[in-house]
C-alpha cells in the first residue's frame, strides 16, 4: 500500500565537503537553484546570507515548497532540507546533484512524509465531505 501524502521532506547531512564551495554564497545559491530546477520544481524566489567570517544560510522558495541550507565551511559540513509537494518533483534528484556539487565524501539522509492524507478531513464550508485530499486541486 502506497502512503498517500501531500509532501516529501528530505533532511540531509553532507560531510567532508569542499570548504571553498561552502564559503561562497554565490556558489551555494547557484547550486541550490539548479538543484530545484533539475528536480523539476518551479522557483519563486531565493535568498541567501553570508555570515562573517564564514558560513551561508539560505532558501529557495518553490511553488511546491522549499529547499533550505546552512553551511559550516570550517567543518566541511552542510545541512540541507528539501521539501516538495506533488507528484512531478523528485527531491532525490536535488539530493544527488548537491552531493556532487558540494564534493561531499559522505552523506546521511532521511525522508519524512508530510501531510498524511488519511489524517486530513476536507470539508466544504457547508459541512459537506469533499472526499479525497489531493495536491493543488483544480479551482472550482
Amino acid at each position: 500500500m502506497k502512503l498517500e501524502t501531500l509532501g516529501r521532506h528530505i533532511l540531509i547531512e553532507y560531510y567532508n565537503c569542499d570548504e571553498e564551495v561552502l564559503k561562497s554564497p554565490e556558489l551555494i545559491e547557484k547550486h541550490m537553484n539548479e538543484a530545484a530546477r533539475i528536480a523539476n520544481a518551479t522557483i519563486v524566489n531565493s535568498v541567501f546570507h553570508h555570515f562573517n567570517p564564514y558560513g551561508v544560510s539560505g532558501a529557495v522558495i518553490i511553488s511546491e515548497s522549499h529547499l533550505a541550507i546552512h553551511t559550516w565551511p570550517e567543518y566541511g559540513y552542510a545541512s540541507v532540507d528539501v521539501f516538495t509537494c506533488g507528484d512531478k518533483i523528485n527531491p532525490w534528484t536535488a539530493f544527488d546533484y548537491l552531493e556532487k556539487m558540494f564534493g561531499a565524501s559522505r552523506s546521511e539522509s532521511i525522508e519524512v512524509p508530510r501531510g498524511m492524507t488519511e489524517k486530513i478531513k476536507k470539508f466544504h464550508p457547508n459541512g459537506e465531505d469533499l472526499g479525497k485530499i489531493v495536491f493543488k486541486p483544480d479551482a472550482e
